[in-house]
């Protein structure tokens, strides 16, 4: 029996979320023996460059395709210019057409897919300035990122979501409605284990809401509550 098959799609923030405590280690402990969760997180990425990605990760052809995906871009794509990796900027309304293209693209190659939208996270600028701080000292420059500019681009992001009619997760909002929500960014930007955990509970109940709710899903083989150890092989001709 095949298991279904969830990929994660993203920025750093999604390369680094099978770092001990993060989010998408969390899922695949979610998912055991029900799901395989695959990460395809491209730190430095923003919209602009995933759509060269698109062809490789989500071929039209592919035999076993994904049952859901997450698209989690927009934290690079809201880098400002005039800063360090102004590089990583991209305009707001070039950031919607290139989310637009992502989901119509995924869509396109497995049409009963689930796509899951996820904003970038708020910004800690004062975070943001101490870890600047942490590696060129008092020459820092100022924060290349702001929480305002990140709401804009999680705001446009929540639009291409009801535009297509896809789920959509508003992490900019959801971890500002935490009076101390700094403790979810460990350097102003990425997450630490507790901003890890909001997204991990966000993207279970999005799933779960969608039909992928883990509980209910079969085990890849049967438990061994279900075996009678006397005739397992009855137990296997009832999963096939």
């Amino acid at each position: 029996m095949a298991r279904p098959k969830i990929v994660l799609f993203g920025d750093s923030i999604t390369q680094r979320s099978f770092e001990p405590g993060g989010w998408g280690a969390a899922l695949t402990n979610t998912f055991s023996r029900k799901a395989d969760v695959i990460v395809r997180g491209y730190g430095g990425y923003n919209t602009k460059l995933a759509l060269f990605l698109l062809d490789e990760t989500f071929p039209t052809n592919c035999t076993k395709p994904p049952v859901a995906v997450t698209v989690f871009f927009g934290a690079n794509d809201a880098a400002l210019l005039g800063r360090n990796n102004e590089q990583q900027h991209v305009p707001i309304a070039q950031y919607k057409e290139n989310l637009l293209k992502i989901v119509y693209h995924i869509k396109e190659s497995i049409p009963a897919v689930l796509v899951v939208l996820i904003t970038p996270p708020p910004v800690d600028e004062v975070g943001r300035i101490e870890y600047a701080r942490s590696l060129y000292g008092e020459n820092a420059k100022p924060p290349e990122r702001t929480n305002e500019m990140a709401g804009m681009y999680a705001k446009t992001c929540m639009e291409v979501a009801a535009e297509l009619n896809v789920p959509s997760i508003n992490l900019w909002s959801k971890m500002q409605e935490t009076p101390d929500w700094q403790k979810y960014l460990c350097d102003g930007l990425h997450l630490t284990e507790e901003g890890n955990a909001v997204v991990h509970g966000e993207v279970v109940k999005v799933l779960a809401s969608g039909g992928l709710h883990a509980p209910g899903m079969p085990y890849d083989f049967p438990h061994h509550s279900q075996i009678d150890f006397e005739k397992p092989e009855e137990a296997f001709k009832k999963q096939r």
